[in-house]
């Protein structure tokens, strides 16, 4: 009898719940490069990292802990001053546009920091001070543990100060959960899609956005996110029958009656009832789906079409 040995991905996005419980057990040797309370930070990154510089500005902004604004690494406003650290998301440590921002910071006298997987690259010397997830590297082109451990050890840092915001699980409690999202079957209703529609509001709005991506880059699949308000103003004229609106975190009022109205499938396992998931674990399951359907159309999820592990470009700055 055949057997079907699971993609490096699918391993990967299994190993999540330890990886999150290993970043918060190991905290208090990532204090150098975490934000202080009341400092002003920006946090940057590209593609994945970026969302996840989202999520978490929101968060900590929310939660009391200082301004924080993210930006995708090649748009930072240049000639805003007022920073108090850069903070840079990089898993591989060599992306072209994260070491030129931090290479301009340096000159302009702001103080910086990175988290990343691998303690071999430039982006060791690149920032003051450098936080390395090494255990939650992956083999996959395709992002899925490091960026959400990334977010797991952000949490666990703003849960530690007091500044986790209001409704905002535990660490501990987004990886139990997260061990439920890595084994319970997904909806055939569901990876049978055509197009998927993903939701957030605050810091979910970034991990809609990652959801998004992951499914564009494992499986070439027609998705896409916006804030849950703004999907009324012109996206829902996407949704019908054998299409998805997928909510992460709670579902705002009347939402759920206007995706049945135009023939949607409505995915809402995230809000805040006893059972649902927290909406990190909740992109596991994105993460999940993302390979199943690549499976299903014959695509390869280790092996993502025009796409490599980290964007190193030639033209860098000298």
């Amino acid at each position: 009898m055949p057997t079907t040995t699971p993609s490096r991905t699918s391993i990967e996005i299994a190993s999540q719940p330890a990886c999150w419980r290993q970043a918060a057990e190991s905290l208090g040797r990532h204090s150098a490069a975490l934000p202080r309370r009341g400092e002003r930070v920006a946090v940057v990154g590209c593609g994945t990292s970026w969302f996840m510089a989202q999520a978490y500005a929101v968060l900590r902004e929310s939660g009391g802990h200082g301004v924080t604004d993210a930006f995708a690494a090649s748009e930072f406003p240049q000639g805003r001053g007022g920073y108090d650290r850069i903070l840079a998301i990089t898993r591989s440590g060599t992306t072209t546009e994260v070491l030129d921002l931090l290479d301009r910071a340096r000159d302009a006298g702001v103080p910086t920091a990175a988290i990343t997987a691998d303690p071999t690259t430039p982006i060791m010397t690149a920032a003051d001070a450098v936080s390395v997830l090494d255990f939650a590297d992956e083999e996959s082109v395709v992002q899925t543990r490091f960026a959400t451990t990334v977010l797991a050890l952000l949490r666990a840092h703003l849960e530690a100060e007091g500044a986790l915001p209001a409704g905002v699980r535990s660490v501990a409690r987004a990886a139990a959960d997260a061990e439920r999202a890595v084994t319970e079957p997904l909806v055939a209703e569901v990876s049978g899609a055509e197009q998927f529609t993903f939701l957030g509001s605050g810091w979910t709005y970034g991990l809609a956005l990652e959801a998004g991506l992951k499914m564009r880059e494992a499986a070439g699949a027609w998705t896409e996110a916006y804030p849950a308000m703004e999907y009324r103003h012109g996206p829902i004229s996407v949704t019908g029958p054998g299409r998805v609106a997928w909510m992460f975190g709670p579902l705002p009022a009347g939402l759920d009656a206007d995706i049945a109205r135009v023939g949607g499938t409505l995915v809402a396992d995230s809000q805040d009832g006893a059972g649902d998931l927290d909406p990190l674990a909740d992109l596991v399951r994105a993460q999940r789906l993302a390979v199943a359907v690549a499976e299903a159309r014959g695509c390869d999820p280790d092996r993502p079409r025009n796409l490599t592990r980290s964007v190193v470009l030639e033209n860098s700055r000298a």
